[in-house]
This record gives C-alpha cells, sequence and structure tokens, in this order.
C-alpha cells in the first residue's frame, strides 16, 4: 500500500468512526506536496462515488487572506460536494455525524451552463450562473485538533463536512457581491462579520479560479453543479445546541441549528 493509500483509508476510517487522526503531513505525505493531498482526496471521491454517494459540486477553501495567513499557505484549495452533505436550511443537524464542527457564512453559486474551458473569464462564469444563494458550510476536520496544513485540508477533502443553502435565489445582476456585506449570528450575537471582497476579492473571481483547476484536472464544473465560493469573514466553533443564521445584503439569509448531543 502506497503513503497516498495509506492517507485515504486513515481519514476514511476517521470519517466513519468520528475519530480524529493525527498530520498526515511529515510522515504519510511531504510537506507542501499539494499534488500528493489532491491524489488522496481523488482516492476517497472514488470510493465514495464506488459507494453510490452524488457528486453535486465543489467547495473553495482558504480563500480569505486572513485565513491563508493563518495556516500558513498562498493559495486557496477546492473539495467535492455530495449531495448526502446537504441540509434544509433550518434544519437541525445531529452532532453525531461530525467531528470537530465550524461554520462559515458563504455565497453559493449554482450553475445553469457548463463550464469546459481550461481558460474561463469572469465572463464565462457569470453567463454560466444561474442563480446564487446565501450558504453555511459546516466544516469539519478528520486532524486532530484542527492541526491542519494545506496539505492535511485537502487530502481531508478541503475540511468538507455539511451546506445549507437558502431558498430565495438570486441573479447576479440582483446583488453586488463584492460590496454585500455578511453577519453570521449565534443567540441574536454576532460571531463573524464580512463581505464578499474577503473571498478572494470578489466571489466570482473564487469560482473563476476554481473552473479553471477543475477543467485542467478534466472534471470541467458542469450545469446544476453548486459551488460554495468561499468564506466572507471567519470561520467559527459550533456549540452543541445553538443556532446560527447568516444574513448576506441583497441575498437574504439561512439558518441551521444544532443537538445538544455528541457522537
Amino acid at each position: 500500500m502506497s503513503d497516498v493509500d495509506r492517507a485515504a483509508a486513515l481519514l476514511r476510517a476517521a470519517h466513519e468512526t468520528g475519530q480524529p487522526v493525527a498530520p498526515l503531513r511529515g510522515d504519510l505525505l511531504p510537506v507542501g506536496d499539494v499534488d500528493a493531498a489532491y491524489q488522496v482526496q481523488r482516492a476517497q471521491v472514488a470510493e465514495w462515488e464506488a459507494a453510490g454517494r452524488r457528486r453535486v459540486g465543489a467547495k473553495i477553501g482558504l480563500t480569505s487572506r486572513a485565513v491563508q495567513e493563518a495556516f500558513g499557505v498562498h493559495q486557496p484549495d477546492f473539495g467535492v460536494l455530495f449531495a448526502d452533505m446537504a441540509v434544509p436550511d433550518g434544519d437541525e443537524i445531529d452532532l453525531g455525524r461530525l467531528v470537530q464542527p465550524r461554520v462559515e457564512a458563504e455565497v453559493a453559486f449554482v450553475l445553469g451552463a457548463d463550464l469546459p474551458s481550461a481558460q474561463p473569464t469572469t465572463a464565462d462564469v457569470i453567463r454560466a450562473t444561474d442563480h446564487v444563494l446565501p450558504a453555511i458550510e459546516v466544516v469539519d476536520s478528520r486532524i486532530a485538533g484542527w492541526d491542519i496544513s494545506i496539505v492535511d485540508t485537502v487530502a481531508d477533502n478541503a475540511s468538507s463536512g455539511l451546506f445549507v443553502l437558502g431558498d430565495r435565489p438570486r441573479t447576479l445582476s440582483q446583488v453586488d457581491l463584492r460590496l454585500a456585506g455578511m453577519v453570521l449570528e449565534h443567540a441574536g450575537e454576532p460571531v463573524s462579520v464580512g463581505a464578499g471582497a474577503a473571498c478572494l476579492g470578489h466571489p466570482v473571481h473564487a469560482v473563476v479560479w476554481l473552473a479553471r483547476k477543475l477543467a485542467a484536472a478534466g472534471s470541467p464544473l458542469v450545469a446544476g453543479d453548486v459551488v460554495l465560493s468561499g468564506a466572507l469573514g471567519p470561520m467559527v466553533p459550533v456549540t452543541a445546541g445553538a443556532a446560527y443564521e447568516a444574513r448576506i445584503s441583497g441575498l437574504g439569509s439561512v439558518r441551521v441549528c444544532f443537538s445538544e448531543g455528541v457522537r
């Protein structure tokens, strides 16, 4: 078994048991070897798809300069979204499904056309976008203590957990995403604030980056895909029994709550 296979097996076991694993960098994966990390991610995705999970899109991570500096990286990353990760607006999430959850507010893009070009432009992404929605991403790490580098998070499907979409779509012409303010509240108090400009300068820029990366990898974005474009503000650790509501100017709100229990 190769180191890539060993890393993928450890992460799959962490998904199944809820027990996080030690960082992968250094022992199984070379420090800074993002290509090897994506090999681990692809190995897990192939296993999941073979088991019947349905791919519905992708997520972008590490889009904020502050987050990049915190983890010592200088580029975004991406992971795969599956249908069983989607949670309806306002629903309660069983904490037993997660390991070390945190929440962050984002803009979700829903595509109405394929993006097959290896060099998509901003105009291409705008034309391909059917609508946008407010979203809460429930990020989660299978690496103990969130002790992650870009290698660890990429291998761990970009620290993906679950996602919640709002249900009132807007077209891109109806909202200025760069200037859209965001507030994420818990118990009526702001716990994270930000704006569209925090996401690579504009959420559309993040989707352009992702479209290029996925087209180059041979798995381009297609019509119907959901794209979580990246956090508009800091992520927040989840409190058992808590409810979180994100409001994004021009897009509306989205809400999720968590059970009192643990895994």
